[in-house]
């Protein structure tokens, strides 16, 4: 492979790799733009590719499974709401736990489910079909629908009514409760969309990306896509361009580890850490610079 090939290829994996980051990252945005924290992301990853995985394979179609992940990531995103929206519950501790179940709901799941210890590999009857082809690899629909998603979501976020009222209720809630605008619900709502977002992008690790399915899957990218949220200054648009940089490194590291004719200049363990030494480096940059909403992590209570 000469240098050229090389790079196109990368950067076609760059591409794939980003999908799971980038969609997780934008959900995360609209998440926070309204007030709310989750770091429950990592689990709500892994739970739905798993259940994905699950309904694709009942159904026989992997859209089914993608809308099945996208589903199970709504459903985590409505308990993560009630308890931080309604119950005013601390933000940081459902996620935490939504990240613990999912590692014993998976763990337990995959030999209940397929008999097997530990990894499962997905059918390639039930994984997404490319749609172009290419001596580099294959191209998938999601990523097209995820670049969809990135611009269509920046675009109400940022020029539209309801946008306007989901950032208020993370900037002032207390202006907004008085405009008579539910700060609740659209909390509640945006909560939702966060982690539904997340869920999609658990269901395309298995379904086909990686098209497998093991107990540590999600592999940090969780917490990469919220490190990527805040890189992005809670935009989604730079947001799609942080998850291509991670998902360059991401994938960099992939390739690294099946050439045997890289790894003895680079070795793939190093290559490995990239993706979340770049996280450590960027987070660590941009510390005190990056201002969140004024009321993100902050329960709203009407006085």
């Amino acid at each position: 492979m000469n240098a050229l090939d090389m790079i196109i290829f990368n950067l076609i994996g760059a591409f794939t790799a980003m999908v799971p980051l980038v969609l997780t990252s934008v959900g995360a945005v609209v998440s926070e733009r309204a007030g709310v924290v989750n770091i429950g992301y990592e689990g709500i990853l892994l739970m739905s590719a798993f259940f994905g995985a699950v309904f694709a394979e009942i159904s026989g179609s992997p859209w089914i499974g993608l809308l099945g992940g996208a589903f199970v990531g709504m459903l985590l995103g409505m308990l993560h709401g009630a308890i931080t929206v309604y119950l005013k519950g601390d933000h940081i501790i459902p996620g935490i736990g939504i990240n613990l179940l999912a590692l014993g709901v998976v763990a337990f799941g995959i030999p209940a489910v397929w008999g097997t210890a530990g990894q499962h590999q997905v059918p390639s009857t039930v994984r997404i079909s490319p749609i172009i082809n290419t001596s580099y690899g294959g191209i998938s629909p999601m990523i097209l629908i995820t670049i969809i998603i990135t611009f269509l979501t920046h675009w109400v976020l940022f020029r539209t009514p309801l946008g306007l009222r989901i950032r208020s209720c993370g900037e002032n809630p207390e202006a907004a409760d008085s405009l008579g605008i539910s700060v609740e619900k659209y909390r509640f709502l945006a909560t939702v969309y966060g982690a539904t977002l997340a869920g999609l992008g658990g269901a395309y690790l298995s379904l086909d990306w990686l098209g497998t399915i093991t107990k540590e899957l999600s592999s940090g990218r969780g917490f990469i896509a919220l490190a990527n949220m805040v890189f992005s200054g809670w935009n989604p648009i730079r947001a799609l361009i942080g998850g291509f940089l991670f998902g360059f490194f991401d994938n960099l590291s992939i390739w690294v580890s099946t050439n045997p004719g890289v790894q003895k200049i680079i070795p793939w363990q190093f290559v490995a850490t990239l993706p979340y030494l770049v996280t450590i480096i960027i987070v660590a940059g941009i510390i005190g610079r990056a201002r969140p909403p004024k009321w993100d992590g902050k329960p709203y209570k009407r006085e």
